[in-house]
């Protein structure tokens, strides 16, 4: 008899998690059952579903594990990944970075809201909504253009990597000097050490 019960409740649970994403907040499982805490702590006790943050899950059993760039645009909604992360992406840094970070409009950012996946570090870092663009939509996350992430690069870490580390051939040079003229002069100074044949004066500064 018990182990009817068990099979009973394990095909309702299997059900529910049917109709939910493969990332969802615990307010979409609150539309589907009344005792939306419950559920979630039994679901993620026998491994279906993985808790990434206070209120975010992966629904793991039936989808799998989505990939940083995902979880990131998940969490901080408006946001898009950018910074290293994106460079990487786009094959213009060789080397493969431990920080993904998320731009967004939203204030609740900074280190006490870095979260841990699969070994990487998701920063979030608040952008503001003039620079808020830049970026294409990429399955089921935004990340940034390889011009945009140049440009947020310096913008936030004042520096970028050395030559050595970086292949420029692809960069759109004409879309990174007009997407420049919204950065401050400070930022736009320090392209000239990654395209020297562009001058002050070509990019506005």
């Amino acid at each position: 008899m018990i182990f009817f019960l068990v099979m009973k409740e394990e095909r309702v649970t299997i059900r529910r998690l049917r109709l939910l994403p493969a990332l969802f907040r615990k307010q979409d499982v609150e539309k589907i059952t009344p005792h939306a805490g419950t559920f979630l702590s039994r679901a993620i006790k026998k491994g279906l579903i993985h808790r990434i943050s206070r209120g975010n899950y992966i629904n793991s059993f039936l989808h799998g594990f989505p990939p940083v760039e995902e979880i990131a645009c998940f969490l901080k909604p408006p946001s898009y990944v950018s910074c290293e992360w994106a460079l990487n992406y786009h094959g213009i840094l060789l080397q493969s970075p431990t920080v993904c970070t998320a731009l967004t409009l939203g204030t609740s950012v900074g280190r006490k809201r870095n979260i841990m996946y699969q070994g990487i570090t998701i920063e979030f870092s608040r952008i503001a909504p003039a620079l808020f663009l830049g970026f294409d939509r990429q399955d089921e996350c935004y990340i940034a253009t390889p011009e945009k992430a140049i440009l947020d690069t310096l913008y936030y870490r004042k520096a970028i990597p050395t030559h050595d580390e970086l292949e420029l051939d692809g960069v759109d040079l004409d879309s990174l000097m007009e997407m420049a003229k919204l950065y401050p002069k400070s930022i736009r100074r320090l392209l000239p050490e990654l395209f020297p044949k562009y001058t002050l004066n070509r990019i506005g500064a």
